[in-house]
């Protein structure tokens, strides 16, 4: 794999893969990668890229621009979080819609063929050939590149926490989602439950406890692959959409979660295996 760092972060791409071409951008972007904090950000939903031969999938901008094809303020969070604990983060470069880095790949909702309603025409009944194609140049870049992160920075001698950032939006179908933010976590609960502590006694914000989604599905990949398979400390962070869509709602939710993350990852404690 060619790797090239430059301006603080790194750029790596599959340029001889058949999906992607000169014009594509890389399968993943890595922030920081020097970063002093023993702790990783993943975002595994990030962009919604799409490449080039696949011509948007047959979807509008329009389309592309909503919660079906990425996580709404995921990435600028993740961004911001990565520049203020000094830590290293990896971005996913492609779509979900290309194929969700955030499911096993037997998964059936790996490459969705109708996503909240929407039909997703360049996903309809593709081959096993294309969907390799996807998987070759888009989920296993991505994944390489974080366990090559992790793996980095746990030779520095200490077990770092893996924070994966997420974002939902506020209705699925008819069903309002009443909560403002969801922390998803399995065995581990040594970041989610002084992490919740300190969302409830603020006092102003509705939580969920693996809501609403549960880190227990069998469904994910990233926390289970990259961080309970190993025995790290992990976390599923889940934003809700309507409320980091501008820089209004960004930056205060960068805020909380500064405050929320800081005296849990200053617990020297911390930095160890689980189980």
């Amino acid at each position: 794999m060619n790797t090239v760092i430059r301006d603080g972060f790194t750029d790596a791409g599959e340029p001889g893969d058949p999906l992607l071409g000169p014009d594509d951008p890389p399968a993943y972007e890595i922030l920081n990668p020097r970063g002093k904090a023993p702790v990783v950000f993943l975002c595994d939903h990030a962009s919604n890229r799409v490449p080039l031969a696949l011509d948007n999938l047959g979807l509008s901008e329009a389309q592309l621009q909503g919660h079906i094809a990425w996580d709404i303020g995921a990435a600028e969070v993740t961004r911001r979080l990565s520049a203020h604990f000094d830590a290293p983060a990896v971005l996913a470069g492609f779509s979900r819609l290309v194929i969700d880095c955030n499911r096993q790949l037997d998964d059936a909702e790996s490459v969705l063929e109708v996503s909240d309603g929407h039909p997703i025409p360049g996903n309809q009944n593709i081959s096993e050939a294309e969907r390799a194609l996807r998987t070759e140049a888009c989920f296993w870049p991505y994944h390489q590149a974080a366990a090559a992160v992790i793996e980095g920075v746990e030779a520095r001698g200490a077990t770092p926490p893996i924070i994966m950032m997420h974002s939902f939006t506020p209705a699925m179908g008819h069903a309002p989602r009443p909560w403002h933010i969801g922390i998803l976590w399995d065995r581990d609960d040594r970041i989610s439950a002084p992490l919740m502590h300190y969302l409830h006694t603020r006092g102003d914000l509705v939580v969920g406890d693996n809501e609403p989604y549960t880190a227990a599905s069998p469904h994910g990949y990233s926390l289970p692959v990259h961080a309970a398979a190993h025995g790290r400390p992990n976390v599923q962070i889940e934003l809700r959409q309507d409320l980091v869509g501008d820089e209004a709602g960004l930056a205060r939710w960068t805020g909380i979660m500064i405050e929320g993350f800081e005296p849990i990852l200053a617990d020297q404690d911390l930095y160890r295996r689980h189980g």
